[in-house]
């Protein structure tokens, strides 16, 4: 394989110092934006980045050094800035880079946006929602097209090139009708093409109904355990959240989490299938190659309730003496249940509608509370109205494991699939 001009000349620099072991990885990107502003577009560019990360590992000393210049002097400056950094290095025998393997070439998406097809989507868009949602105010916005070129190399012989072009969207908007100005809402999600409307995409036009709805709240006005019914927008961050207090290398290298010895056992309802799938034909702003030299694989977290693996990279497998994960984790897929949603609302008694939650991170045992938001109450088996911002507390790790239901209908949001799901005994404060 061809490497980089630059990675070749940073490793012939790092070679003169007769490092033990060494990794590069070289970022080129370049993104074309359509910015969106009081519903208006406010901002055509392209602009183009370069980022450089070398680490270097002698005597059992490790030492990482990021530069956006590669002239010959900026990658001579940091090779002289990572031997002084590994001077004062802490010794630690876990320190490693990856063995070799294969060189591979991964390639998905386009290299070049189709910029007038963007123009005409996001047009599409804003003309769209004046005609629809004449009270929704598009704070801000933007239509993407992100290129980017990763080539990653070390001592042991690994190189690995990826090459990714993804079109991605997000908007921020609230609702307003006199007074009345309803609570912030968001949406975010990748596309590998532009053939799908943006408003029908995701959950953006669900969520933008609902937040001309939220207008009009009422508070919840006791204190009751009940039923949470788990959007996918939530559940996605849900997820992310459950992973990086139970399965992440700093909480198990620290031995907070609660799963550090459960592989194998029993940690959720056996409705619950978790993945990572990177790979996946159905997530397409995923990636190849993860951070510490490996070829990403998709895996499986939890399977029918049971913990298959945690999502170690290889600095905390050896840290832990434990298994390194395939991939680098995010990308994640729940499996789609055998009940539709409006199946599920009918089987709440009591309980809401989580749409996004406000709250600190949660303790290392799950424990959580914060605020619900962009939410509805539901009782006998039906949505009942939008609530204004109520308190809810429980344990992630609970919720998990007192799952009702799973939705049939999943929700792709590019770098994450999600269904409705649906749990209990979670703490509801109203006024």
């Amino acid at each position: 394989m061809t490497k980089n001009k630059v990675v070749n000349k940073m490793m012939k620099l790092l070679a003169k110092e007769n490092l033990e072991k060494y990794q590069i990885i070289i970022n080129n990107s370049k993104k074309t934006e359509m910015v969106v502003e009081r519903g208006e577009i406010s901002l055509l560019r392209t602009t183009s980045d370069t980022n450089l990360r070398i680490t270097a590992i002698n005597e059992n000393k490790k030492a990482s050094v990021n530069i956006n210049k590669v002239d010959d002097s900026s990658l001579e400056e940091a090779t002289k800035n990572v031997l002084e950094l590994l001077e004062t290095s802490e010794v630690d025998d876990a320190y490693d880079i990856s063995p070799f393997q294969e060189a591979r070439q991964f390639e998905s998406g386009s290299k070049e946006p189709n910029k007038e097809d963007m123009y005409k989507l996001i047009t599409r868009f804003i003309g769209a929602v004046k005609l629809e949602y004449p009270k929704l105010n598009i704070s801000e916005s933007a239509l993407t097209f992100n290129y980017t070129e990763v080539n990653l190399v070390n001592s042991n012989g690994v190189d690995y090139l990826q090459t990714k072009g993804i079109y991605s969207f997000y908007v921020v908007f609230t609702a307003k009708d006199g007074d009345n100005i309803s609570s912030m809402n968001f949406v975010a999600f990748s596309m590998n093409d532009l053939e799908k409307d943006l408003l029908d995409t995701a959950t953006l036009r669900r969520l933008i109904k609902e937040n001309i709805e939220q207008l009009e709240t009422k508070p919840i006005t006791e204190k009751f355990a009940g039923d949470v019914l788990i959007t996918p927008d939530y559940l996605a961050e849900l997820i992310a959240t459950f992973a990086g207090i139970g399965l992440s290398d700093g909480a198990l290298i620290a031995g907070t989490s609660v799963l550090k010895d459960s592989i194998g056992k029993e940690i959720a309802s056996p409705k619950l299938t978790i993945r990572s799938n990177p790979r996946s034909k159905h997530i397409c702003d995923g990636y190849s190659i993860t951070s510490d030299g490996f070829e990403a694989k998709n895996l499986t977290i939890v399977e029918n309730g049971v913990l298959k693996n945690h999502l170690l990279g290889l600095y905390g497998a050896k840290k832990t003496a434990k298994k390194r994960a395939e991939n680098s984790g995010d990308a994640y897929v729940v499996d789609p249940g055998g009940v539709s949603y409006k199946d599920m609302v009918k089987k709440v008694k009591k309980g809401i509608l989580l749409s996004r939650f406000s709250g600190g991170n949660p303790s290392p045992n799950g424990d959580f509370s914060g605020i619900a938001k962009n939410s509805y109450y539901i009782e006998d088996g039906k949505v009942q109205y939008p609530i204004s911002e109520t308190m809810i507390a429980g344990n992630i790790y609970d919720m998990l494991k007192n799952i009702k239901e799973i939705s049939k209908e999943q929700v792709n949001f590019g770098n994450a699939l999600m269904p409705w799901l649906l749990t209990t005994g979670v703490t509801i404060s109203g006024k």
